[in-house]
Parts: structure tokens; sequence; C-alpha cells
């Protein structure tokens, strides 16, 4: 019998039903042959023969690494056995479920691990595992419809659309499992968070000083007194510290990088990240986007060597101020620091699904003139996509990984917000933000007025001349 292996070779995996169909036929036929506790050599790239696992192991590191290159004939896993026997495999039709569409999502998240063209080959790392296990297993016994892990995606999507409390969430997980003892579900909001989290979901929780002085961060992490103030890391309970650690403050960091390399690890989106290269407007006088701008014009200008790769990215910085109670009558400030990508065309930068949380810092008060310690983790990101940049995998080329480096050109902000971020005030003698040092300004009675405007008219315009 002749076993078709042209499958083995395919790259792009998770959009591949062709892959797909080869690995279930594979499976079908070495279940026959593992050892009597049920395990069987893997062939995948990272453990090449030399590791045994079960079947549902073997199904997702093949997926996840690739088959092993030159293993062309599969001594270990039955093939002379069916050579001898004429032994047709079963196909598709042979009782194997449909792929999930989890599995693309999942391909594009672990892009980097498994493509054989990533720096420094396939990952060890074992994360997606507990992935890969809820999306084998069945919601409900005789339900293929969905899988474990697609349905508690779309179930944390509906909590998300519709502001359900964590509460709620936890109640109906209660009551799912009270009317459907067999379905397949985690426990928790808790559990499905953590499930959630390796997706590349998740965020980095940073302890903050009491006072904004300082955050308790790389060097500092291992610090329970603020190195500025003193003041303790912790809260205090009737003067004294309780067993829980509880700080006073919390940052919530969502790190850019992952972001921006799933943007490319999916076709379509790789393909809208070249947009602003082939977009530019043909009318000097029609601005749609950023890049037809003086200022873009500039930036390319001045650095070459960044524009010469139409795929690096140029970031755009938005941050205000909100009341997360919706009761304007309790003073509360947090404010969240949002990122949105101008490579991508005008109809689609803007919209909610492309703006990038990347802080939320917290309340009760604004951070002020402090907001320099809560951009930190942030700035730190943006310098190393700046001078150093991500090995990341382009979906729009079959050998596509590339470095990719990002920029910051604008921040987007009212005025006092701008205050903030700048740390240039915009109130008192001094606020004009251009003329800096230089700020025409008198007291007049109990306010500040600033004049000379009329300098910054053409020289012939009638208004210099008008009292």
């Amino acid at each position: 019998m002749t076993i078709d292996k042209s499958w083995t070779t395919i790259r792009r995996r998770g959009s591949s039903n062709e892959f797909w169909n080869g690995l279930q036929h594979f499976l079908q036929m070495v279940k026959h042959f593992v050892n009597d506790r049920g395990f069987i050599k893997c062939p995948c790239r990272r453990c090449l023969n030399n590791a045994n696992h079960q079947l549902e192991d073997l199904e997702s590191h093949i997926f996840r690494n690739g088959f092993m290159f030159g293993y062309n004939q599969w001594i270990h896993h039955g093939e002379l056995a069916y050579a001898n026997a004429g032994t047709t495999v079963a196909g598709p039709s042979g009782g194997i479920h449909e792929r999930d569409e989890m599995f693309d999502v999942l391909d594009d998240i672990i892009s980097e691990d498994a493509d054989e063209d990533a720096v420094g080959g396939p990952s060890s790392n074992d994360q997606y595992d507990d992935l890969f296990a809820t999306l084998r297993s069945e919601l409900y016994p005789g339900v293929s419809t969905f899988s474990s892990l697609n349905f508690l995606v779309k179930l944390m999507y509906l909590k998300v659309l519709n502001k359900w409390t964590n509460k709620l969430f936890d109640e109906l997980l209660k009551l799912l499992k009270l009317a459907f003892p067999k379905i397949d579900l985690v426990e928790s909001h808790y559990e499905a968070k953590k499930l959630m989290t390796k997706m590349g979901l998740g965020y980095s929780s940073i302890h903050v000083c009491k006072n904004d002085c300082a955050l308790f961060w790389k060097e500092k992490s291992l610090k329970d007194t603020c190195p500025v103030c003193s003041e303790s890391r912790w809260k205090l309970q009737s003067g004294k510290r309780s067993r829980k650690n509880v700080p006073h403050k919390v940052l919530r960091y969502f790190p850019v990088g992952p972001r921006l390399k799933r943007l490319f690890a999916t076709l379509k989106t790789a393909k809208l990240m070249r947009w602003h290269s082939t977009g530019k407007s043909k009318d000097n006088d029609v601005m749609r986007h950023p890049v037809d701008g003086k200022s873009w014009q500039e930036f390319d200008k001045r650095h070459p060597q960044f524009t010469g790769d139409v795929r690096n990215v140029r970031l755009g910085l938005a941050a205000d101020g909100f009341n997360p109670f919706g009761n304007m009558s309790l003073s509360y400030s947090m404010w969240p620091v949002v990122l949105t990508t101008y490579n991508l065309p005008p109809w689609i930068c803007m919209k909610a699904e492309y703006l990038m949380l990347s802080l939320l810092i917290p309340g009760p008060q604004s951070p002020g003139k402090d907001m320099d310690v809560f951009l930190r983790p942030l700035i730190d990101e943006l310098k190393e996509l700046w001078v150093h940049g991500l090995d990341t995998r382009d979906a729009a080329y079959e050998n596509g990984v590339f470095r990719m480096r990002a920029t910051l050109l604008w921040t987007v902000n009212d005025f006092p917000a701008r205050s903030s971020l700048s740390g240039w005030s915009g109130q008192g003698y001094r606020a004009c933000p251009t003329c800096n040092e230089d700020t025409p300004s008198m007291r007049v009675i109990r306010k500040t007025a600033y004049f000379g405007h009329r300098r910054f008219l053409a020289t012939n315009h009638h208004w210099r001349s008008n009292l």
C-alpha cells in the first residue's frame, strides 16, 4: 500500500485542510501500534521519535511543531505492517470529526513556535497542552458542534459584550453543570481566565507605590517599601501587615509586542498592515490618512532604514481619564492608555477591535505629573521595538519571518491630558506648549492673560492693523 505523506511537508498547518486530514489518517493508522500503556513514539520536530506520548498528545505535538524531517519510512508507526497486509487507511468518513475552527486560532497564536523558519527553531514550551486537551474534548457526549474550548471562548465573548459580572458568569457555569451533568466546562470565571491567558490574552500586574512615586517592577520588584518615600508596599490592618499581602495600587500592563505579532500572524491583517505604502492619496490637497501628512513624510526622510521595510509599525497613543463607576458624585479617575496602528487603512485603524489597550492606570486620583512613572513599562517596550525589534512571522509570505520594528508617531489627547503626558503644565504663565519659556503672558486681575497672537498671522493680514 502507498501512503500519501505529502501533508508532512506543509508549513501553514493551521489553515490547511490537507494537513489536518493527513494527520487524522496518520492517527487512525498508528492507534493499532501503541504499547500496552497506550504510548507510542512521537515523530514531531521536537521529540524526533525519542519520546513516547499518548495519541491525544501526539496530535497536539505534530500540529504544533510539525512532522520531523527525513522520517520517510514510518518504521515506528506500523507502515511495514500495513504494507504487508495491503490494508487501506480510513479517510475522513471513517468517523473522524471535522476540524474545529479554534485550530485556526491556535495556529495564529503558536505560529512563532510552530513555523520551521522561526528563529531558534521549534519551541519546547508546553503551555499549549491544556489548550489542545480542551480543544480535543467534546463539550457534551455526542455533541460535535462545539469543542469545550470553542464554547468557552464564545461564552467569554458574550460576557464582555454584555458586561456580565464575574459572579453572574460563575452562576451561569453552575447552572449549565446542574442542567447538563456531563458537560465539560471549567468551574469558575477564574479558571476560564487562566485558560484564556495561555492564548495570549493576559496582562501583567505591577504594584505601585501608594503615593505614585515608583513601580515595584524589574529591579524593585522584591522591595517591600517605596525607594522614594519609604511607604509600605502593602496595605496595613490595625497598623500591622496582614497575612495575605494586598498592594495599595496595581497597574495593569498589556504587552504590545505579542499583539503586533498577532496582526502579522493572520493572512488578512498581514496584508492590511502594508496598506499605508500603497493607499496614499494621489491628490496632494486631500488628506484621508496620516500617511498623506507632512509629519509622516518628514519622518520617512529622517529614518530611511526604518521606512525601508513597509511592515514596520507606526503607532499613535491616546490617553484620558474616566470614571469607571458611572456615578459622577463619586470622584474617581482611571486612565486607560490606548495604542492605534496607523499601518492599517483609515476605515479600520480606529475601529474598537483594532485598538490596543496597553495600560490601565488605577485611581482614585489622576496620575498628573507622575504620569511618567506609570508609562515606564510601555516606554521600555517601545524603545526595545525601536532599537532591536521582534522576530515576527508574516503570514502573507511563505518564508515570512522578519525583524519587526515599531515607532510612536503621535499622541491624541485634550489639553489637560497633554500636560500629563508631556510634563509641561497647561496652566500658569508658561502654559503654551509651543512657546514654552517664551510664552507672552501677564496677570490681569485674578486671571492669567495671553497675548501676542497676531505674530502668527501673515505679514499682510488685515487683522494685524485691526484694533
